[in-house]
């Protein structure tokens, strides 16, 4: 089954999966407060505009977000250790996750993609 909405998305997670996933989604609606939120390639979105999105999506053992573009540099040393490839960030959930990080990327691609 998929999701049609991101509560549902959500919800089929662990307790624990969950709580981060909406950790995750609080920030990247900070960092875009008025983002129109929807479900794109099976996984949550919020909308950076008309045409570009920010995704995320609980795996087995992370949180990944994509796409994230090349940032400012102070940004990308910071983001260092996400990467996961040129255009996503992987967060570990044995690791505390770095929600305002999240958020400040979340204005920069907002503000990038405008």
């Amino acid at each position: 089954m998929t999701a049609q909405q991101v509560d549902e998305y959500i919800a089929g997670f662990t307790p624990e999966t969950q709580a981060i996933l909406v950790e995750v989604r609080a920030a990247i609606h900070r960092g875009v407060p008025n983002g129109e939120e929807k479900i794109r390639y099976d996984m949550p979105a919020v909308m950076l505009g008309p045409r570009y999105a920010i995704h995320f999506a609980g795996w087995k053992k992370h949180v990944g977000i994509y796409p994230v573009s090349v940032l400012s540099d102070e940004l990308e040393h910071e983001l260092a250790p996400y990467r996961a490839a040129k255009d996503s960030l992987n967060f570990v959930y044995t690791k505390p996750v770095p929600y305002d990080l999240i958020e400040r990327v979340a204005a920069a691609l907002s503000e990038k993609h405008r």
